[in-house]
C-alpha cells in the first residue's frame, strides 16, 4: 500500500487515531499538516500539539502554516505530489485551490451522521438535543461546510451516560478505522459516494461557556443531556452562592422533585448531592469548584458543606 501518497491535516488529539492507522496500514504519510503552535490552557503555556507530537514520534515531516491558503503554502503542498489529502479537526478552511491539489480528493473524518449536524461542535449538540445515535462519516470535501458526497457512515449509540469526551475518543478510533477500506476503494476506482440530502441538513454551531450553564427549571433528562453534552469542556455550570460550580456524571434518580427547582435535596458523602429539578431529583455525581480539581461529589462534601436547601442558580 506504500504507493499511495498522503498528506494528514488535524492538529488536535481527534485525528492521531486516523495518523496512526495509515502509518499501520502502509500508506506513505508525507506530510502532517496542522495549526502553528500557540500558548493554550491555564497559563498560557506553549503545549505540543497531539497531532505534531505523534508526526514527529513517527518522524513525519510537520507543516504549520499560519494561513493553508497562502500561496507558499499551496506550493509547498504541491510540491509533495499527493495522492490524498486527509482531513481531520485540522481547524483552517480549505480553498478551492487546495482542494484541488491531491489527485484523488480531499477526504474529511467529520463527527456525525451527515447530513446532521454539520459544523463546528457536532458531539456536543448531538447530546444537549437527546439524539439517540451519531457517528462518523467519511466524506469528499468540497467548498461548502461539510455539504460533500459520503463514502462511509459508522453509527454510535447514544445513552444516558455518555459523554463529549467519551464520544469524541470512540468517534477518533471508528474514523480511522472507516478511513483505510474507503481510501482503497477510491484509489480502486470502486468506491461509491452518496451525495446529502440539503432538506435534511442541520447544524452544530460553536459552543461556549454559556453553553454550559445549567437551567435547573429545565427538565432532568434535558439537565442530564446538558451535562454530558458539554463534559469535558466546557463543563456544565451553575451558581452556587458566589461560587461558579461546574456539574459532571449526572445521573437522574427517577424520583418525582417537590422542591423548587435548583433546590439542594441532598449533601452528604453518603447520599452524595442531588439537585432538584422541574420535574425530577438528578444526582450530580462529581463536581468542581473555582480553582480546584474535578472530584466526587461524596468526597468534596467528606470536608466541605454545600447547605442542604440552597438553591442553584
Amino acid at each position: 500500500m506504500n504507493n499511495i501518497r498522503v498528506v494528514m491535516m488535524g492538529t488536535t488529539d481527534f485525528a492521531v487515531p486516523a495518523l496512526k492507522k495509515l502509518c499501520d496500514s502502509g500508506f506513505d504519510v508525507a506530510c502532517v499538516v496542522c495549526q502553528p503552535d500557540r500558548p493554550n490552557g491555564r497559563g498560557k503555556k506553549m503545549r505540543p500539539l497531539p497531532m505534531k507530537k505523534t508526526a514527529q514520534a513517527l518522524e513525519i515531516p510537520v507543516f504549520q502554516p499560519d494561513k493553508i491558503r497562502d500561496s507558499e503554502a499551496v506550493a509547498y503542498l504541491k510540491s509533495l505530489n499527493p495522492d490524498f489529502f486527509v482531513v481531520a479537526a485540522y481547524g483552517q478552511i480549505l480553498s478551492q485551490e487546495v482542494l484541488d491539489i491531491p489527485t484523488y480528493g480531499c477526504i474529511n473524518i467529520h463527527g456525525s451522521l451527515l447530513p446532521k449536524y454539520r459544523g463546528a461542535a457536532p458531539i456536543h449538540h448531538a447530546i444537549i438535543d437527546g439524539e439517540k445515535e451519531t457517528g462518523v462519516s467519511i466524506m469528499k470535501m468540497d467548498i461548502g461546510m461539510d455539504t460533500g458526497a459520503v463514502y462511509k457512515k459508522v453509527v454510535i449509540p447514544i445513552t444516558e451516560t455518555t459523554t463529549v469526551g467519551a464520544m469524541h475518543d470512540e468517534m477518533a478510533e471508528q474514523g480511522a478505522e472507516a478511513l483505510i477500506p474507503v481510501l482503497q476503494e477510491i484509489y480502486a476506482g470502486t468506491a461509491e459516494a452518496i451525495p446529502q440530502d440539503p432538506d435534511e441538513a442541520t447544524y452544530a454551531d460553536k459552543i461556549s461557556k454559556e453553553t454550559g450553564r445549567i437551567d435547573w427549571k429545565q427538565s432532568s433528562e434535558k439537565i442530564v443531556r446538558r451535562i454530558n453534552g458539554t463534559d469535558p469542556w466546557p463543563g456544565a455550570w451553575c451558581q452556587y452562592r458566589s461560587q461558579k460550580m461546574k456539574c459532571f456524571a449526572p445521573k437522574m434518580m427517577h424520583q418525582a422533585a417537590s422542591s423548587r427547582p435548583g433546590t439542594v435535596v441532598s449533601a452528604d458523602s453518603q447520599k452524595g448531592l442531588i439537585v432538584a429539578a422541574s420535574d425530577q431529583l438528578v444526582e450530580i455525581q462529581e463536581i468542581q469548584m473555582p480553582g480546584k480539581r474535578r472530584m466526587k461529589a461524596k468526597d468534596y462534601l467528606r470536608g466541605n458543606a454545600i447547605e442542604i436547601g440552597e438553591v442553584l442558580s
